[in-house]
């Protein structure tokens, strides 16, 4: 499945400056996977190091909170947009 992946101005130096990149894959770990080996090191500002999302990091699947749905296992059907979006904090 072909997504395309919104992507912070925090992590565009991993893709060329670019606010939207596509990729791969019929789960939200695959389309990370797909990005990753696009634009290495990616993944690691996603994931920690068990694998799973980071705290501080939330993913949307169109409007969708992958937490409260399927986690890394959240379907990306063909089209769809993923969003990562930094978590900001303070006061």
């Amino acid at each position: 499945m072909s997504v395309n992946v919104r992507i912070p101005t925090i992590l565009r130096t991993y893709t060329g400056g670019q606010s939207e990149v596509p990729a791969e894959g019929a789960t939200l770990a695959q389309v990370i996977d797909s990005l990753e080996q696009s634009h290495p090191g990616i993944a690691a500002r996603v994931l920690d190091d068990q694998g799973k999302l980071r705290r501080f990091v939330n993913v949307y699947v169109n409007d969708d909170d992958v937490r409260f749905e399927s986690g890394l296992q959240t379907p990306t059907p063909d089209g769809v947009g993923v969003s990562i979006i930094p978590a900001v904090a303070g006061g």
